[in-house]
């Protein structure tokens, strides 16, 4: 389609600034105010009215084509991550764009940009939904956890935080595009990724003098390294298809060197291919972490905290995608039976919506690591910019016939907001999962789970 290239060389430059100053200024999720005022004044200098999050970074822009049809969103995330050792990291913060999300949000802008020209919904209909979004990395789980308790947010992450709010309200499919490696490719990425679920977990023991007296001590540490052997011994039980992942690590392993540790915190990620796989192993290692706390005489607390929901690609989108990147590119690499073992909020998309995350190249170095740079921004952001152009022209051209394909045959794992919210609801869990009393000891380790004895005849994964 020349008019996508020619809009988007149009607004390069704005792009690129985009980028630039994006790059410079790095935020965490739910912190990126810089970002956000940024894209305001720049969206509003187009002539967006926008609506905005509020209490949290992020606005949504609505553009009527003025013919009926579905309403589509475009995603663009703004938050970074922390990798302290990249030459560029905030020297305070440790924060940089190693995740790629600059690009996201720079494209976001151009492809506003772009729609505001004469012609540029020409042949479109129904509604597009453009969406600064913020937190989609999972990090700083604490100060997410303290905006929970404070009411700020509900969720975690960015985009089921929105779809709480109602921002998201009458939308019909989603797709955005992520920085990927390469100069020219462009991938439609794989047939989907793992969900996941968050674990905070806290050993609870008593301190005593590590070599005067350490016999009146319970040592929370050796609970601990317990608990990491239980769940390492848990990973032949999980089945290749199930892409299980767990991935605990120890952030606090006690105060002082001559004392028994009383206090020992955990994290730790649950991954997998299916929320049926993700709550099925998270049940083992909950019940190797109370176990192993019990061994010593310990007590452990569990926090789970839902996380994200696995990506499932419909079937029907990938010829549609590859048909769009064949009009921006020469590189195509299409994988429908490829799957990833990262996670995205974009999965909480597909729980209620078709939804696409196809990848544009333009990076080098590994993602999140110290040697992670954008280097050809003119592919991973004017040519991303040109792609989502084209994508909204392939589903909303034709009275979006195809738009209307995947929406009429996808079929979502829950059928309303209300009964997804429900189910990733009923993923929490805060308990203390010990207690020792009378001389026995109990296991509670689920929400619905008393003893470790009623969970041994777990149905294999």
């Amino acid at each position: 389609m020349e008019l996508a290239k020619t809009l988007a060389q149009k607004h390069a430059r704005l792009m690129l600034d985009a980028e630039r100053f994006i790059w410079k200024h790095p935020e965490t999720g739910y912190k990126e105010w810089k970002t956000h005022e940024y894209l305001e004044t720049e969206f509003a200098k187009l002539g967006y009215e926008l609506t905005l999050a509020g209490d949290i970074p992020g606005f949504t822009a609505e553009i009527d084509t003025g013919k009926p049809g579905p309403k589509i969103a475009v995603f663009g995330e703004l938050d970074s991550v922390i990798c302290a050792s990249h030459p560029e990291a905030d020297p305070t913060t440790g924060a940089v764009h190693t995740c790629g999300h600059n690009c996201q949000a720079a494209a976001l802008l151009g492809l506003a940009a772009m729609l505001k020209e004469p012609g540029a919904l020409d042949g479109m209909c129904g509604k597009i939904l453009l969406v600064a979004v913020p937190a989609e990395e999972l990090l700083e789980l604490e100060y997410r956890e303290e905006l929970r308790k404070k009411g700020v947010i509900k969720y975690f992450g960015g985009k089921p935080e929105f779809l709480w709010r109602g921002l998201l309200d009458g939308v019909d499919m989603s797709f955005m595009i992520h920085t990927d490696n390469g100069d020219k490719s462009i991938s439609g990425s794989s047939g989907g990724s793992n969900g996941c679920l968050l674990k905070n977990i806290r050993f609870e023991g008593k301190a005593s003098h590590a070599g005067g007296s350490p016999h009146r001590g319970i040592n929370a540490l050796y609970a601990a390294n317990l608990a990491l052997s239980a769940i390492n011994a848990l990973r032949e039980t999980f089945q290749d298809n199930s892409h299980i992942r767990v991935h605990p690590i120890i952030t606090h392993g006690g105060d002082i060197v001559n004392a028994i540790p009383d206090k020992v915190t955990m994290e730790c990620y649950v991954r997998g291919a299916t929320m049926d796989d993700i709550v099925m192993v998270n049940k083992k290692v909950n019940r190797a972490l109370a176990a192993s706390a019990a061994a010593m005489g310990a007590k452990v607390h569990l926090r789970d905290i839902p996380g994200y929901y696995p990506r499932n690609y419909p079937a029907a989108s990938f010829p549609m995608m590859q048909s769009a990147m064949e009009q921006v590119t020469d590189e195509v690499s299409i994988r429908p039976s490829g799957w990833g073992t990262g996670c995205s909020d974009m999965g909480d998309m597909c729980a209620v919506m078709p939804a696409l995350h196809p990848y544009v190249g333009g990076a080098i170095g590994t993602f999140h690591g110290a040697d992670m740079y954008v280097t050809k921004p003119e592919v991973a952001v004017v040519q991303s910019a040109e792609l989502q152009y084209v994508m909204l022209h392939t589903f909303l051209d034709d009275e979006a016939k195809n738009a209307r394909e995947l929406i009429d045959n996808y079929k979502p794992d829950f059928a309303t907001y209300e009964e997804y919210f429900a189910f990733v609801d009923s993923l929490n869990l805060d308990i203390d999962a010990v207690c020792h009393e009378d001389g026995k000891t109990t296991l509670t380790y689920s929400a619905t789970t008393e003893k470790a004895v009623e969970d041994a005849t777990d149905e294999p994964l």
